[in-house]
């Protein structure tokens, strides 16, 4: 009886063990008002975060180096054609003599921003289904084995199928 129960028990260890490790860590790129977010298991990253992610995985990992990139220049011209475009607005709003040619270098900036910013929004997402898809496709996903607690006539037994 003893016998019993302990493999009764060492079956439901083994059984919630082997349902709790789940190796599938899919990355989600979520449109938010602004640009995007990236999540994994319901926890944000970062840019940077995705892509360290990725470094397994070497298409995935060059692409999202390269968007990476381009995010950072889109920041970049974005930020300071956002200040040109302020400044004036804010002298203007004071009292004092606006330089609107500011705000028309700044416009520029963000006219070419946008593109930029376009391009990091598509190599991401390219890179994010790269690596989703590998994730999936991987070995170690396809083998998903299922326990079987068996009593018959001659005894009690445990099998596995996969």
């Amino acid at each position: 009886m003893k016998k019993t129960i302990f493999l009764l028990v060492l079956f439901i260890i083994g059984y919630t063990t082997v349902n709790a490790q789940d190796s599938t860590k899919k990355i989600e790129m979520n449109k938010v008002f602004g640009g995007f977010t990236f999540s994994q298991e319901g926890k944000k990253l970062t840019v940077a975060q995705v892509a360290k992610l990725m470094e397994n995985n070497q298409e995935a990992y060059q692409l999202m180096k390269s968007a990476k990139s381009n995010n950072t220049i889109a920041m970049v011209l974005g930020g300071a054609g956002g200040a040109l475009i302020g400044f004036p607005i804010g002298t203007a709003i004071g009292g004092g003599e606006a330089k609107w040619e500011l705000a028309g270098a700044g416009a520029a900036l963000i006219a070419v921003a946008i593109p930029i910013a376009n391009k990091f929004n598509k190599k991401a997402k390219k890179a994010i289904d790269i690596y989703n898809n590998d994730l999936e496709n991987s070995v170690s996903n396809k083998f998903n084995p299922t326990f079987e607690f068996n009593v018959s006539g001659n005894g009690v037994g445990l099998t596995m199928n996969f």
